[in-house]
């Protein structure tokens, strides 16, 4: 019976050179494929212009991993380790993934198959390469971007009121004037932003999307920048990770390139002063309290594998009044669909998947299971560790009732002393003595009350704290601190795959839903 073959190309977007073509690719291995007698082709999985440091984009390559796991083929070609993957983890991970699915993967250039004994060690060498050489791409090009940001050269999109056409800033007269009428209202009649966006609205002004539905959060990003008064800002985000690829907000990581009177305003430095003074005046009356993000264990932590925007819990009420939890994609939600970018232009998603807050913790709870965790012990340490704490509590408190005891005994000797030299009167020595005797009475009773239970607490603290930690542990109690505490994120695929990843380690956990 043939054996059937799959193969993996990848070409990346600076990839011109023929020789390295998808088409040069494909024709190369349909024909090596069709000289060998037993071997059938099964498909070929291309992803073009995408990088090779994630799988996360790598549509074709994850569709690969998915039909391997149900048997479709049992061997893969592929160009070289370099092609398949940059991430050393992710390669060996993938590769041991399949050896478990009985599938051999060849590297033709590299001379390796997974079948070989010594396939593990050469890929990790291997890979660690392709990763160094991606790595030091990755630095040349941030490199190269940063000397062209510090001589003025704009990266970025054209913006309300400006063009950004070959690195520079133009104004665009009709816009200029619209940012102006913004910054006045704002800055000037003190207006706030969503009474700004329903006047613009009616006004007849239209959103760089062509649309009149002004949003009060665009208009904020819009008083907020700093090009409008002609100084530009760069770096404000960043990619941390070449392997990851993530754009994340530059919070002191790496030095921003500030360069004032870059450009031509559109507004002048005042009203620039004023609008910020006002913005700042209005955030410290207007502080936001902690919103829906954090009412979940997994608010957050679900994100879309298709537009990368967070899943929202979503509640379906039953007949008898009780509801049940599911999570679907912000922007494939009725609300995100009313979401435009900063141009106007509507978002949405078309994923098509939603999630039962069940079945992420099901999925939690094999994750962790398949760690092969001595739990046991890791409970038994942590409940000495918190009946330490207690004790220590325990002990703290008796000794400040014991205190509080004492000074209260001192403070009647010194009444007493006060009445025989003659400072107070009889009666003002009984209603002290009344009033601190009842004192001492109320701490000796608190003080006998906690010495007997004392030995009950200890005896039966240690078992409570074990049975309360043990349902942690094993998600039988949904606890929200633990699951944020360990539980980087759960990635929900369009081919119906689930990602999921736990802080501090390396590997993966896919499930299917």
């Amino acid at each position: 019976m043939a054996v059937k073959v799959a193969v993996y190309c990848r070409v990346s977007t600076d990839k011109n050179d023929q020789l390295n073509s998808l088409q040069a690719q494909r024709r190369y291995f349909k024909e090596y494929i069709e000289r060998q007698p037993d071997w059938t082709l099964y498909k070929i999985y291309a992803d073009e212009g995408i990088t090779g440091t994630s799988t996360k984009k790598r549509e074709q390559f994850r569709r690969m991993i998915s039909d391997a796991e149900k048997g479709a083929f049992k061997l893969i070609l592929t160009k070289e380790v370099s092609r398949f993957s940059r991430n050393i983890l992710d390669t060996i991970a993938y590769t041991r993934q399949l050896k478990t699915q009985g599938v051999e993967v060849v590297f033709m250039n590299d001379g390796i198959s997974t079948g070989d004994p010594d396939a593990e060690l050469r890929l990790s060498i291997m890979g660690s390469i392709a990763q160094e050489e991606s790595r030091k791409t990755s630095s040349r090009v941030k490199w190269g971007q940063t000397r062209q940001m510090e001589r003025g050269v704009v990266f970025g999109h054209s913006l309300l009121g400006y063009e950004v056409k070959a690195g520079q800033l133009r104004i665009k007269p009709e816009e200029a004037e619209l940012v102006r009428i913004i910054f006045h209202k704002y800055g000037i009649e003190k207006k706030g932003t969503t009474r700004i966006a329903r006047e613009l609205g009616e006004a007849g002004y239209r959103t760089p999307g062509g649309g009149l539905n002004w949003r009060s959060s665009y208009l904020v990003k819009v008083l907020k920048n700093e090009k409008y008064v002609g100084d530009l800002i760069q770096k404000k985000s960043i990619t941390p990770d070449y392997l990851s690829h993530d754009r994340k907000a530059n919070q002191g990581q790496e030095a921003l390139i500030v360069l004032e009177n870059h450009h031509e305003p559109i507004i002048d430095r005042e009203l620039w002063n004023a609008v910020q003074e006002e913005l700042n005046r209005r955030n410290r009356h207007n502080r936001q309290k902690n919103g829906h993000s954090e009412q979940y264990a997994f608010s957050g932590r679900i994100k879309c594998g298709a537009c990368g925007a967070s899943f929202v819990a979503r509640r379906r009420y039953n007949s008898n009044g009780s509801f049940s939890l599911h999570w679907a994609c912000l922007t494939a939600t009725k609300e995100g669909r009313e979401h435009t970018d900063a141009w106007g232009k509507p978002l949405g998603c078309n994923i098509g998947r939603i999630i039962a807050d069940e079945t992420a913790w099901e999925m939690l709870r094999q994750a962790l299971r398949s760690l092969g965790m001595d739990c046991r012990r890791i409970i038994d340490d942590l409940a000495e560790s918190i009946a330490v704490s207690v004790r220590e509590a325990e002990n703290g408190t008796a000794e400040k009732l014991e205190q509080e005891i004492c000074r209260l005994e001192k403070k009647k000797e010194d009444v007493l002393d006060a009445f025989l030299s003659d400072r107070i009167s009889l009666e003002e020595m009984k209603t002290l003595n009344e009033r601190s005797e009842r004192q001492l009475n109320g701490l000796k009773d608190h003080l006998c009350s906690q010495n007997q239970t004392k030995l009950f607490s200890e005896k039966n603290a240690g078992e409570a704290i074990r049975e309360q930690l043990t349902s942690i542990l094993f998600c039988r109690t949904e606890s929200v601190i633990f699951c944020k505490t360990i539980l980087e994120k759960i990635e929900i695929l369009p081919d119906g795959h689930a990602e999921l990843s736990l802080h501090h380690l390396p590997q993966k956990w896919y499930f299917q839903i």
